[in-house]
C-alpha cells in the first residue's frame, strides 16, 4: 500500500494478511490522545521500577521498626509497586489496604491510617484512570483495523514461565523469612524481619501474577483471530522495539513500544549448526551487542501487527528482516505494550540532543587519543611486554562509591545495618578490587586481564572489539567462552574538551587498537606468570575486611 514508506525494508506481499489496513498517522494519533493523564504511571523505565521496588523495601522496613505490624507495613509498601506493575489488582488492594487501616485489628496508629487511606484513595484513582485509557486504546485499535483479522502464526506458548518460577521462589523464600523471624533475639529485628519477609512474599506474588496474565493474554491472542494493522517498526537501542505509524516515514513518533523475542531463534539448536552459520551468528552478535551498548536504533522495517495494542497488551509482530534476501521475522512479545505520551516523546528528544553533544565530546577525545598513536605508533610499541593499569579515574570512581555506601549506613542499626549493609559488601569485594588495580598485560600471545582467582587471556586474532564508549572501557573475544571485559571510570567531558584532555581510557583504547590492527606494533616477548597473573583476590580479602570492621565496630 502507499501508506507504507519506500525507506523502511519492505515486507512480502505474501506476509501481509487479506484486506490488512494501514495503521496511518490519523488513527494512530485517535489512539495516542486515549492515554489517560500525564500524572499516571504507565511507562515506566525498568531501572525506575527497581528503584521503587527498594525504596518501598526500606519504607516496610522503617514501618515496621515504628511498631506498625509486619504484615500491615509490607501491604502498605506494596501497594506503589502493585500500581505501577500491576494496576489490574490495584482497585481491590486499595480498598482492602483502608479496610486493614481503620477496621481490622491491625489498625495502626490514627497518623498513619489516615496517610493510609489517602494513599489508598490515590492509588486506586490512579488504576482506574489506567484501566479506563486501555479500554479506550483498544477500541481505537480495534477501529484502526476496520474489522480486518486474521490467524496468529503458530507459535509454542511459552510467556510467563520466567516469571511463575521467579514468583514461586521469592514466595517461598519471603514466607519463610516471614515467619521465622520470630527467633530474632530484638524485638525490633523481629518485626523488621518479618516486614520484610512477607514484603519478598508480596513480590513473589506480584511476579506470579505477572507470569499467569501475560500466558493468558498470549493464549487469548492465539485462541481466534486477531484484528491486523499495518505498521513500521525498528530495534530501539536497548533492544525494546519501537512501534510506528505505517506513514511515519521519517520515525518522528513512536507510538509504543515491546519487548519481543524471535520466535526462530528459540526453536534453533546449536546441534544444527555448521561453520557458515557461525560466522553469520557473530556477525549477528557483533550488531545486536553493539546495539545494546551504543544508541543507535535498526533500519526502519515493514511489518503486520497482530492484536489490538493497548497499555499491556500482548502481540505479534511479522515485519521485513534486517538483512537482504531473508525471509519475515516472527516475533512474539515477551514483554507488555507500552505506550509513549507526547511529553515522554519530548523528554526523548531532548535526551538525544544532549547525548549526541556528549557523544560528539567523547568521540573528539577518542579521535585526538587514536592521533596521537598515529602520530608516534612506534612509541606504543616495543620489545618488552606492555602495560595498563587502573589510575586516578578509577580511584576516584571507587573513592565516591564507598563515600556513598558509608553515607546510606552510617548511624543505621539492626536488619538494614547487617543485613542490606552485609549485602552491599558482597558486591563491593567483587567490584571494588577490579576499579582499583585492574591490568591489561599485553605480550607476543595477546593481552591478560587479571581478575580474582586467575587472569583471562584473549589471542590477538580473536579480539572483536577494544572500545571506549562513554565511560566504560571494554575489550571482548569472538570466542563464546571469554565473558567481555570492561571497566567503568569516572569521566568530565566539559573538562575534557576545554583542556585537551585524554582521558586514560581512550589512550589504553587506542593504544591496544593499533597493536591489535598492526601485528608489526605488538610486543615480541612473552610476559611471565607472575607478570599476568597478579590476581585480585588479596584486595578482595582486604575490602572485606575493611567492610565488615566497619560495619561491626564503627557507630
Amino acid at each position: 500500500m502507499s501508506a507504507i514508506s519506500r525507506r523502511a525494508r519492505p515486507l512480502p506481499a505474501a506476509a501481509v494478511p487479506d484486506g490488512c489496513l494501514s495503521w496511518d498517522g490519523v488513527q494512530a494519533r485517535r489512539w495516542a490522545q486515549a492515554l489517560s493523564a500525564c500524572w499516571v504511571p504507565v511507562r515506566v523505565p525498568r531501572r525506575v521500577v527497581l528503584g521503587v521496588d527498594l525504596c518501598a523495601l526500606v519504607a516496610c522496613c522503617l514501618l515496621a521498626d515504628s511498631g506498625i505490624r509486619p504484615l500491615l507495613a509490607a501491604f502498605l509498601a506494596l501497594q506503589p509497586v502493585w500500581l505501577l506493575v500491576r494496576p489490574e489488582v490495584v482497585r481491590t488492594t486499595a480498598a482492602m489496604q483502608a479496610l486493614m487501616v481503620v477496621a481490622s485489628p491491625l489498625a495502626p496508629p490514627w497518623r498513619v491510617a489516615a496517610c493510609g487511606v489517602l494513599l489508598a484513595g490515590a492509588c486506586a484513582l490512579a488504576a482506574h484512570l489506567r484501566m479506563e485509557s486501555r479500554q479506550r486504546q483498544f477500541r481505537a485499535a480495534l477501529a484502526a483495523a476496520g474489522g480486518v483479522t486474521a490467524r496468529v502464526p503458530d507459535v509454542p506458548p511459552r510467556r510467563g514461565r520466567f516469571f511463575a518460577v521467579v514468583g514461586i521462589v521469592l514466595f517461598v523464600v519471603g514466607a519463610a523469612a516471614g515467619l521465622l523471624a520470630g527467633v530474632a533475639d530484638a524485638a525490633d529485628d523481629r518485626q523488621v524481619g518479618a516486614a520484610a519477609g512477607f514484603f519478598l512474599a508480596g513480590l513473589g506474588l506480584t511476579a506470579l501474577l505477572s507470569g499467569v496474565l501475560g500466558r493468558r493474554r498470549a493464549a487469548a491472542l492465539h485462541r481466534e483471530p486477531a484484528p491486523v494493522l499495518r505498521v513500521l517498526v525498528r530495534e530501539g537501542s536497548g533492544l525494546d522495539t519501537e512501534v510506528f505509524a505505517a506513514d511515519d516515514a521519517e520515525a518522528l513518533r513512536p507510538l509504543f513500544t515491546v519487548s519481543l523475542t524471535d520466535v526462530a531463534d528459540e526453536d534453533e539448536t546449536d546441534d544444527d549448526e555448521d561453520e557458515d552459520d557461525e560466522d553469520s551468528d557473530d556477525e549477528d552478535l557483533d550488531d545486536v551487542l553493539g546495539r545494546v551498548g551504543g544508541d543507535e536504533p535498526g533500519p526502519l522495517r515493514e511489518a503486520v501487527l497482530y492484536g489490538a495494542p493497548f497499555d499491556g497488551a500482548e502481540v505479534l509482530i511479522v515485519s521485513a528482516a534486517e538483512q537482504d534476501d531473508e525471509p519475515p521475522v516472527v516475533e512474539r512479545s515477551v514483554g507488555p505494550v507500552r505506550p509513549l505520551s507526547d511529553a515522554h516523546v519530548r523528554r526523548g528528544r531532548r535526551a538525544e540532543r544532549s547525548r549526541v553533544a556528549r557523544d560528539a565530546v567523547y568521540e573528539e577525545r577518542s579521535r585526538a587519543a587514536a592521533e596521537t598513536v598515529a602520530r608516534a605508533p612506534y612509541g606504543v610499541s616495543g620489545k618488552g611486554v606492555r602495560r595498563w593499569r587502573a589510575g586516578g579515574a578509577d580511584w576516584v570512581t571507587a573513592a565516591l562509591a564507598v563515600l556513598w555506601a558509608g553515607h546510606v549506613f552510617w548511624g543505621e542499626t539492626g536488619v538494614w545495618r547487617y543485613g542490606a549493609g552485609g549485602l552491599l559488601g558482597i558486591v563491593g569485594v567483587l567490584m571494588l578490587p577490579n576499579w582499583l588495580a585492574w591490568r591489561v598485560t599485553a605480550d607476543r600471545d595477546g593481552l591478560w586481564f587479571n581478575g580474582l582467582r586467575r587472569a583471562r587471556h584473549i589471542a590477538w586474532d580473536d579480539i572483536r572489539i577494544v572500545e571506549c564508549k562513554g565511560q566504560e572501557l571494554k575489550i571482548d573475544s569472538r570466542r563464546a567462552s571469554f565473558d567481555e571485559w570492561s571497566v567503568l571510570g569516572f569521566r568530565w567531558p566539559w573538562l575534557e574538551r576545554k583542556s585537551g584532555f585524554d582521558h586514560p581510557y581512550e589512550r589504553t583504547a587506542a593504544e591496544i587498537t593499533a597493536m591489535w590492527r598492526e601485528p608489526a606494533y605488538r610486543p615480541l616477548l612473552v610476559a611471565g606468570a607472575r607478570e599476568r597473573e597478579r590476581t585480585l583476590w588479596p584486595l578482595a580479602v582486604l575490602v572485606a575486611v575493611a567492610w565488615t570492621t566497619a560495619l561491626f565496630l564503627l557507630p
